[in-house]
């Protein structure tokens, strides 16, 4: 079974119960077996808006293989850069887009994300949209 792609936004809503998207995105784990991956900038950035219990709760998640997590090595940086570049003026981060290098090198481009303004507006390779999955 392919993996679906989450975004900063999923990850925050299902660690942070405060958030206001968290009891949308625990029912959507509830309901939807399929496995989750994600980029490794995408858990520093979840990192910055959770408290030091929640960044534990998501880390040991990670590693108990609740999502995983891809590496963007040092050899996909000019194409990270090209990304960035293309979408200069959206002031895409560095974790957008790290999924859409994901996207572009599994093929796959299912994604939980809050952000469906700007994900919308990505492209990825032959000029394909991302599949944008309701959750909330």
């Amino acid at each position: 079974m392919r993996r679906i792609a989450a975004d900063t936004g999923f990850l925050v809503a299902l660690f942070h119960p405060a958030d206001r998207l968290a009891p949308s995105a625990r029912a959507y784990l509830k309901t939807h077996r399929h496995p989750l991956a994600t980029v490794a900038p995408v858990i520093v950035e979840t990192c910055f808006f959770l408290s030091s219990a929640e960044k534990s709760d998501l880390l040991t998640w990670a590693q108990r293989g609740g999502i995983a997590v891809v590496d963007t090595p040092v050899d996909c940086y000019p194409e990270l850069g090209s990304i960035i570049s293309r979408y200069a003026d959206r002031d895409i981060d560095l974790a957008d887009a790290a999924l859409i290098w994901l996207a572009n090198t599994s093929a796959q481009n299912r994604i939980l994300t809050a952000d469906k303004r700007d994900f919308s507006a990505y492209r990825l390779k032959q000029g394909r949209r991302f599949d944008l999955l309701e959750w909330y």
